[in-house]
């Protein structure tokens, strides 16, 4: 993994849960206020290699993976799916910031991260001075407006979340063409580096990583949903600045509005499409190096 974050420093750190001891991998490097980088699905904190140098130059930088992703734990989900759910992973993060020392950090996540980043900055609104997700709308809002455009594109939304182990047995078979289904059935693979599309085929070809991520969506269509519905009756808003990004390319371009979904749940939100598909740290590094410069300085 040296070889995705040169000059950090790569290093675990054993944080507290309900379900037990959570070790949660990270890099760490750069200088000036914390900024934490949260990836997406099926990913790695990889997906960052090509930002987070750059970003070091003005923060410092923590790529983290989730709970059940890269070499973070991966334990076993229980039957309510609470293991994964966003208030658990988001707990893992917050509790890492705060070991290292950071009770107030920037932060940036996509894709599933981004559902973190969501709901860590609800959990802890002290702690998030401000909050950048990439290529999505809320969780509950991109449910209740599911269409068959959406559910067509975004069909593992809903394999994925078929009872254990039906999802996994299926993907287990063989790994790396579902892969390269998933992450290459728009653009392709092409932006993937070798390095970094060996470490996402690693991770979706761990039984104990796929099942994680599985749980993770399971999640994301239970027991976070009850969440998000809860943080809705009592009206909760996000309060710290909020920027969203979303690639024009993408499906979410094509079945939301980003802007006025992230707007019903955020008293302060901008943002705008990028010139992109959903793979934006990867897709199109100088722009958001650019953008996140820009707002979290």
């Amino acid at each position: 993994m040296a070889v995705f974050f040169p000059g950090f420093t790569e290093s675990k750190i054993t944080v507290s849960s309900e379900d037990g001891p959570i070790e949660i991998a990270y890099f760490i490097g750069g200088s000036g206020p914390p900024l934490l980088l949260l990836h997406g699905f099926p990913q790695t904190k990889a997906i960052w290699s090509q930002v987070a140098p750059e970003l070091a130059k003005l923060f410092t930088v923590v790529a983290a993976d989730l709970r059940g992703y890269g070499a973070s734990s991966k334990p076993h989900g229980k039957k309510d799916h609470s293991t994964y759910s966003k208030r658990a992973m988001a707990a893992d993060q917050h509790s890492l910031m705060k070991v290292l020392g950071f009770n107030q950090f920037f932060l940036l996540g996509h894709d599933r991260g981004g559902r973190v980043s969501h709901r860590l900055a609800l959990d802890f609104p002290e702690s998030v001075l401000r909050l950048m997700v990439l290529d999505i709308s809320p969780t509950l809002t991109m449910y209740e407006k599911t269409t068959m455009a959406f559910a067509k594109g975004y069909w593992h939304w809903f394999f994925l979340i078929q009872p254990e182990p039906v999802p996994e047995t299926m993907i287990g078979a063989n790994p790396e063409y579902w892969l390269k289904n998933h992450m290459g059935r728009h653009a392709g693979t092409v932006i993937f580096s070798a390095e970094r599309w060996a470490e996402y085929l690693a991770s979706a070809s761990s039984p104990q990583c796929m099942h994680a991520m599985c749980e993770d969506y399971r999640a994301a269509a239970s027991i976070d949903l009850i969440h998000d519905r809860s943080d809705r009756a009592e009206g909760k808003h996000l309060k710290m600045p909020l920027k969203v990004l979303w690639g024009e390319h993408g499906l979410v371009n094509q079945c939301f509005k980003p802007l006025d979904d992230w707007q019903g749940v955020s008293t302060s939100v901008t943002g705008r499409s990028v010139p992109s598909g959903h793979y934006i740290p990867e897709e199109i590094p100088e722009l958001l190096i650019d953008e996140a410069k820009e707002f979290f300085r």
